[in-house]
């Protein structure tokens, strides 16, 4: 008996190192994919505020909050397992799905800039498209809805990202792997994205306090914010833009349509040798440029599409509001 009671005491022990090792892997997998996925989640970070820009501060948390939950929803409901049927069963689907993502990607990000230069022709854009709306609720539903659309794409790149780096693990590490990087960039993201809109409010707070080094940096917090704020919707933009593109030209170049990444190259060559300062990062501008401004033509098209031909059909089909 007290034998049998050794060797399970040490079946237990080394089932129990077993599990420590496989959590030691899975948090190591987690911070490589997790570096990997950097970029994306930067740009993530950066699109978010501009949702909340414009809206009541009592409302902002909330909104953010929802946005967040929509974000967890979109990875561990629908990406996480998506991803590892598409991996198994076919992974010739993950570049054109990736690519469809980015056409969205291209198409918000040309149509703020649209709003930008043509107001007017851009509310009737979107008037076409989404209907009228003028209900608080509604508006506050509608940016709820458009911030979850664009984070499933950026999750989607994220997850895709996470996946090619444990690409040769088992299935069960490979989902612990997204599920962690899922949850912890999701943290990340919107606890950073709560605390910028946030910020101006403890600005004020600050401002009321009187120790004066404290006063003065509330009054900068408030001065300060809106335009942080405003320059953070700009980077928002440039990233979908950025982030767009890219997928689109990986995911031609990866279908065997590596011409526009040829090119795109060759151009980012030329500027780099031309500058001859700061190599790295002139190289990476200029790709990012031509990247976003292939990302603005085809979101230029996709806006002709949704305008003319799509959203002509769907306020047809959509129910008439009262």
């Amino acid at each position: 008996m007290a034998t049998g009671l050794i060797a399970l005491l040490d079946d237990i022990a080394a089932i129990a190192k077993m599990a420590a090792a496989s959590l030691d892997d899975v948090a190591a997998q987690t911070a490589k994919a997790g570096a990997k996925a950097a970029g994306v989640v930067i740009d993530d970070a950066a699109v978010t505020p501009r949702y909340v820009v414009g809206l009541t501060p009592e409302r902002e948390l909330p909104i953010i909050g929802r946005i967040a939950l929509g974000s967890l929803k979109n990875k561990l409901l629908f990406l996480l397992p998506g991803a590892l049927l598409l991996g198994y069963f076919a992974p010739w689907a993950i570049t054109p799905l990736l690519m469809l993502g980015g056409i969205y990607l291209c198409y918000e990000g040309a149509e703020k800039l649209y709003g930008v230069f043509f107001p007017h022709a851009a509310h009737e854009h979107e008037t076409a498209v989404l209907g009228h709306k003028t209900d608080p609720v509604a508006l506050e539903n509608e940016k709820v809805a458009g911030a979850v659309r664009t984070d499933f794409i950026l999750s989607a790149e994220i997850m895709a990202l996470t996946l090619s780096t444990v690409a040769d693990a088992s299935i069960y590490m490979q989902g612990a792997v997204l599920a962690a990087v899922g949850i912890a960039i999701t943290l990340a993201v919107y606890g950073v994205v709560g605390l910028i809109v946030k910020a101006d409010d403890a600005g004020v707070a600050l401002a009321k306090t009187s120790v004066s080094a404290l006063r003065a940096i509330g009054r900068g917090l408030v001065i300060g914010m809106p335009v942080f704020l405003k320059f953070l919707a700009a980077i928002g933009t440039a990233a979908m833009l950025w982030v767009g593109g890219s997928i689109l030209v990986h995911g031609l170049a990866q279908m065997g349509y590596a011409g526009p990444e040829h090119i795109i190259h060759d151009i980012s060559e030329v500027v780099t040798h031309a500058v001859a300062f700061a190599p790295g990062l002139v190289g990476w501008i200029a790709t990012s440029a031509q990247q976003a401004l292939l990302a603005i033509v085809v979101g230029a098209v996709t806006i002709a599409v949704m305008g003319n031909i799509v959203g002509p059909i769907w306020s047809r089909l959509r129910p008439a509001s009262h």
